[in-house]
This record gives structure tokens, sequence and C-alpha cells, in this order.
């Protein structure tokens, strides 16, 4: 980063993270806003110029890189390539995240028009700005509704193609990654509970209604309504936590 004082230097960081801009572009709206925060915002947003183009040019030579020799696409091993590139674990959930901005129809593949659209409209055309990018795309988990539709979208992402349900141990899988951002204590014990006494595929519905669960029922089930309208298997599942006595539920 450029030399500055540690008051710029921080407003650029900031500025950077919450646009997910470069930093060369953080530098000229607060310059611009005579390192006014708000007034450098309202530039980026005001003033679509000051955000960075992407170079076509750049983006074709970026998918050629990873795309497979004899398929249109991106598959297994030009992801690989491309996480090797960005420096991060082929699981780490930043790729989810990613692959949300592409609007990727399956997990493992990126067609032509997904790699390069998700990238323009994340203004990246080089592996420098996609690095730099995935700060930003981490924070964006921390934001319920982007959460939320990131949650959504990894049902439909990580299913095999032509199937309506996800296979348990994908689903488990993908659990764990996302509930991790979300510490939600019971996610262990929800994923010995399908091993143990479901071991099936997971429709939509329960996919969905699961991440309501986690965020409005409470650790002691206080709240939990056996009236309510959830999946059989999460009914299944308070009566397992209750069972086992893993979870001691207030008597009414």
């Amino acid at each position: 980063m450029h030399k500055m004082g540690r008051g710029h230097r921080d407003k650029v960081q900031q500025f950077m993270a919450i646009t997910g801009t470069s930093e060369k572009v953080a530098l000229q709206a607060l310059k611009a806003s005579d390192w006014h925060l708000e007034g450098a915002f309202d530039i980026f947003y005001s003033q679509p110029h000051i955000r960075t183009a992407t170079d076509s040019r750049h983006l074709e030579e970026l998918y050629n890189r990873y795309k497979d020799p004899y398929v249109d696409m991106i598959l297994v091993d030009g992801i690989s390539l491309l996480c090797n590139d960005l420096q991060v674990d082929p699981q780490d959930i930043v790729m989810l995240v990613v692959s949300w901005h592409m609007k990727a129809a399956t997990m493992c593949e990126f067609s032509r028009q997904e790699f390069i659209g998700g990238l323009q409209s994340l203004g990246i055309d080089t592996i420098e700005k996609f690095r730099e990018k995935l700060p930003f795309m981490r924070n964006e988990l921390k934001d319920e509704q982007k959460f939320r539709e990131i949650y959504n979208f990894a049902f439909g992402w990580a299913k095999e193609k032509g199937q309506k349900s996800l296979a348990l141990d994908t689903a488990i899988g993908m659990w764990q990654l996302l509930f991790a951002e979300r510490h939600w204590p019971l996610v262990d014990h929800w994923s010995q509970f399908l091993q143990a006494r479901h071991n099936k595929a997971i429709p939509r519905d329960t996919w969905s209604q699961l991440l309501e669960f986690a965020k409005t029922v409470d650790l002691q089930l206080s709240n939990y309504d056996e009236e309510g309208a959830w999946p059989y298997l999460i009914d299944e599942f308070v009566e397992y936590l209750t069972e086992n006595g893993i979870v001691q539920r207030p008597q009414n």
C-alpha cells in the first residue's frame, strides 16, 4: 500500500472492504472527497466511470488459462489451478461465494458465460484483482440477506444434475461448511441424527427450513412450536435431541 498516515490507510482498507474495489479506486475516491469516507462512497456509487472497467481481452485470457482442453468449460482441474493461483483451498467457503457471484449451475464447473459474466460483475479481469476481492467476498457471508441467498443457492449448486434432492453426504458437508460461519452449535448433532435415523437424500424444503430453525429456535428449544409447519425431519430431530438427553426442554 502507498505510504500514508495510519488514519488514511485505515480509511482505504475500510473503503475496499465495503465496496470490494481495488486500492487504486479507493485512493481515487478518497482523494476526490478530501478523505471523507461518506463523500468517497457518494462519488464511487454516483460516478460509475470511477469503478474499474474490465478488459474483455484479459477476461478471455483468464478463462482460457483455466478451461478444459477438450470442453468449452472450466472443470475440476481448471478450478484446482484457479484455487492454486488465488492461494485458497478448493474447500474454502469463499469458493462457494465465488460460484454464487458467477451464478454457477453446478459444483466444480464454470461455463464461459458464468465465469466471464461473474468476473465482469465483480470488476475483475486479472488474478491479482481476483485475490484482492476475496476479503470482500468473505465479508458478504456476514450479511444476513446475502448469507441466506448463498445458503439457498448452495442446494441447487451442490446437487447432482437431474436430481431433485441433495445426496446426504454432500448435504452434511455443505451444512458443516455453512454453519461454521453461523456457529450453530447443534450442527454436529443434526449430522449424527441424519446418519443414524434418515440416511437418505435431503429435499429442498428441509434444506431451506433448517436455516430458519437454526436462526429462530433457541438451543433449549423453548420456543419450538410442535404445531408449526416444520418439515417432518426437523420434528424428528427435536424428538431425537430430547430422547437422548442432548437438550433438556423446559417444562410448560
